[in-house]
């Protein structure tokens, strides 16, 4: 192979003519034109810089009098280097194309809302997965809708055909979804005219490559794409459940639905088509038609009302205007395939299959990797942590298998995914804007977490070798197909870190199989061993539509009153609606109105009695509470045991809280705010929260940091503190529209929900938060505040215990009362030991 390298320079702005197609000549595709007519693609206002010219054995080939060669070229922008708003105001850019998706549709009446975080509030997924997902109580009738019309850009994950990364043209683990979406408002005409015209109009694709799926009962959707938006019925393809009838998951809503394809080959013909083809079509718009709720038991329901929800691909959509060969091509994902070829020293256009799939898979899994620890997911071995540690470790095998050494960079020792990372990041600011402020801990997380499987991958491989060579040996012996154990593939995963689909991919290409049910089942005695309990209140569908019907949203007063009067509207029992309670019995009441703080935001439920007194035909009653709970909306409920008389719905109630416990959380509440500004203070600005606890005797706070805190930092966190309370400082609490609270600097807590109008607590000078939470009105209350103990919970994430107020003096004279007895023992002095 020779080559030779020819310098070029064109003065001004030239229109560049390569030769076409892209598999002969290829430019960075983020740069790509539609092909001209004369089979030369043009790249107008860009500069050649220079040509490289390869040929094969060190010679020309001549066929027919013409010299072929194959070219290389370095081609750049005329100007400088489009980043940031430049490259949104390419007309086809991704960012270009889901801004024009979100104006089409706000021009129509939608509201147009930000994403919603990858962490859902939905206990039924592990991940967000669709655009829908935010909205699933507005579709099941749980919470009010706030608008008739919404259309928004969601971040998703999927993981479910990880296998098929790098390996189609299509499957992402990370993708946005563009949706427009109607509650209750317009339905299947609007939603298919519209979808027409954005797709013809605004993006210009032509009329005759699309194709039009329905599901094979909907004779009202196939005759507005026939009669109304005048799609021939030759590409109108009804199809099965199985493609044409969209459900959330298990459970949830779901309805027939209706898709677009583009077609890239019409010379093919209309002849026996199949829209399933790969290599022809491409579903890019789906438009569902929610009628009905999925029940566990899979029985469908019909909704109170009829909804729309739309789901258009962001990078199908620029994989077709951009005229690549594939979604990775894009400018939404290219970039970062550019810079992993970069440091493995490797060329994407010449590269073979594998390599290229090794780089595609690792440009989809930064982006998933970079969004979910923006969004607060921790690597660890469970639940959502495993996701993403199964991503990363993934992306650093292949890329140790595309020859990166270290950082790419020249340090060995160093780690290649935050060099990585450092461009999904670049490529984030009309994604999620605040991925950039969260980047250090970013960086920090994924240069621990590859550092750390790199340590253990040479080792692993290894002992998979040995393993599968094992194998082989004992089937050639038994005449067996050869199999890994379930418990070799545990081992790999539990001591070496091994993602069992890694082994399996290595199995694979040695032609070993692997025992995957003994390898659940070890998983399964370690889930068991490891699992925490999780109580997660379940508002069923079956119930939650009569409930919301008949019973209003709790009108919460404890923020100005522990006592309130209030009229019973509902009561349960094991879980049933039920008319009256007698004594003796546990119960759930939920009220018109309370003073009772109800479990959110890390702050335990209030505790109290609610009184029913001798009024009209009945007795006195009492009611005792020792927990308050609310639902995906806002219904509190009540949680207690009725010690006194009978209570019925209907009856009026004197709700009071306990002012003491009340008091207490309060406290704590405020202490963890302090501390959290403390440990930014003293740890660094990249700590951020990762979960919390407010309860009466204590506060825990879990917070991102990559290792223990020292005991000078302790010392100097809980002296910042305890100055802070000494300060007297009068809290401020306001209620404004977020995005002033988020200009104001409020810290939001990752992965949380927010209305358009939030509560912001301040301590001035110190801190200032979003939080619906209760909060003392002057520091000096918390009295003084002490760390009990710091510990790691899991990887990168660190807990701190610490009590204050009455729970502090109690700590501290409990610590005295033991210092006391221990001196009395030793016969010591107790005086010079006091703990105080």
């Amino acid at each position: 192979m020779g080559s030779l390298k020819v310098p070029c320079s064109f003065g001004g702005k030239a229109a560049l003519l390569v030769p076409f197609p892209a598999s002969r000549f290829r430019v960075p595709q983020s740069h790509c034109y539609p092909p001209s007519s004369t089979g030369w693609r043009s790249f107008p206002g860009f500069v050649l810089q220079s040509l490289e010219l390869v040929y094969p054995n060190s010679s020309c080939s001549v066929h027919s009098g013409r010299v072929h060669l194959t070219a290389r070229a370095s081609v750049q922008p005329a100007t400088k280097k489009l980043v940031g708003d430049q490259v949104k105001d390419l007309p086809n850019s991704g960012d270009s194309i889901r801004q024009r998706f979100l104006e089409f549709y706000a021009a129509r009446g939608h509201k147009i809302l930000p994403s919603a975080s990858l962490v859902p509030d939905d206990p039924t997924v592990l991940l967000t997965i669709a655009g829908m997902l935010q909205f699933k109580p507005i579709f099941l009738g749980k919470v009010p809708r706030e608008v008739p019309r919404a259309t928004t850009s969601q971040r998703c994950i999927r993981t479910n055909d990880i296998e098929n990364v790098g390996q189609t043209s299509r499957h992402h683990t990370f993708f946005e979804m563009l949706g427009n979406f109607s509650f209750g408002d317009y339905f299947k005409k609007e939603a298919i005219k519209w979808a027409w015209e954005l797709s013809t109009i605004e993006f210009g694709l032509p009329a005759d490559r699309l194709w039009i799926s329905v599901y094979e009962d909907d004779d009202e959707a196939f005759a507005i794409w026939q009669d109304e938006v005048g799609v021939p019925a030759k590409r109108i393809k009804r199809l099965g459940e199985d493609d044409n009838f969209w459900s959330s998951g298990v459970t949830g809503p779901c309805g027939p639905c209706s898709e677009i394809y583009y077609d890239f080959h019409p010379e093919r013909g209309e002849s026996n088509v199949d829209l399933g083809d790969d290599t022809r079509f491409i579903e890019f718009y789906n438009l569902v038609f929610m009628q009905y709720n999925k029940k566990d038991d899979g029985s469908l329901e019909s909704l109170k009302q009829r909804n729309i929800d739309t789901g258009l691909g962001l990078e199908r959509v620029a994989r077709i205007l951009q005229k690549v060969p594939n979604n990775y091509e894009t400018d939404l994902i290219f970039p970062i395939i550019e810079k992993a070829s970069e440091l493995a020293n490797v060329s994407y256009a010449v590269a073979d299959d594998c390599t290229q799939r090794y780089l595609k898979t690792i440009g989809d899994h930064m982006r998933a990797i970079v969004y979910l620890i923006s969004d607060g997911v921790i690597p660890s071995n469970i639940g959502r942590g495993y996701v993403v540690r199964r991503l990363i470790r993934r992306a650093v095998r292949m890329g140790r298998l595309l020859g990166i050494k270290g950082d790419g960079l020249g340090d060995i020792e160093g780690a290649f995914l935050p060099v990585l990372a450092e461009r999904v990041i670049q490529l984030s600011t009309h994604i999620d804007s605040d991925v950039k402020n969260r980047a250090a801990r970013i960086f920090e997380e994924l240069k621990r977490e590859e550092l750390r499987f790199v340590q253990t991958l040479e080792r692993g491989e290894k002992l998979l070798e040995q393993m599968l060579a094992e194998a082989l040996l004992d089937s050639e012996k038994s005449g067996t197909a050869p199999c890994l154990s379930g418990k070799d593939a545990f081992l790999l995963y539990d001591t070496y870190g091994f993602p069992v689909e890694i082994t399996k991919e290595v199995a694979d290409g040695r032609g070993v199989g692997i025992d995957m049910n003994g390898f659940d089942a070890e998983m399964e005695n370690q889930k068991r061993q490891s699992q925490a309990a999780h109580n997660v209140i379940k508002l069923g569908v079956e119930n939650s539509a009569d409930l919301t019907e008949k019973v209003p949203d709790t009108e919460f007063v404890g923020y100005d009153t522990l006592c309130a009067n209030a009229v019973i509207e509902g009561l349960l029992v094991n879980g049933n609606p039920v008319i009256q309670v007698s004594e003796g019995n546990e119960v759930e009441v939920l009220l018109n109105r309370s003073p009772f703080y109800a479990e959110s935001g890390g702050q335990i439920g209030d505790h109290g009695i609610l009184y029913v007194s001798n009024a009209g035909n009945h007795q006195k009653a009492a009611v005792e509470i020792n927990d308050v709970q609310k639902s995906q909306g806002n219904i509190f409920f009540h949680k207690g045991t009725v010690t006194q008389g009978v209570i019925e719905v209907g009856f009026e109630v004197e709700a009071a809280v306990d002012a003491k416990l009340r008091q207490r959380a309060k406290v704590h509440h405020t202490a963890t705010h302090l501390l959290q500004a403390a440990l930014k203070q003293v740890l660094g600005e990249e700590t951020s929260q990762a979960g919390s606890l407010v309860a009466f005797d204590r506060l825990r706070f879990d917070f991102n940091f990559h290792r223990p805190v020292m005991d000078d930092e302790l010392m100097e966190i809980e002296g910042l503190i305890n100055r802070w309370i000494s300060d007297s400082t009068l809290l401020e609490t306001k209620v404004m529209p977020l995005t002033n609270a988020k200009r104001a600097g409020a810290i939001a807590m990752f992965g949380e929900k927010y209305a358009d109008q939030v509560r912001v607590v301040e301590v001035p000078g110190v801190s200032m938060e979003l939080c619906g939470g209760t909060h003392v009105n002057n520091t000096s209350e918390l009295r003084g505040f002490r760390i009990i103990s710091e510990q790691g919970i899991a990887s990168g994430i660190r807990r701190i215990e610490a009590v204050a107020g009455d729970a502090f003096i109690e700590h501290i004279l409990a610590r005295d009362n033991y210092m006391k007895q221990l001196c009395s023992t030793l016969k010591m002095n107790k005086s010079s030991h006091s703990v105080f």
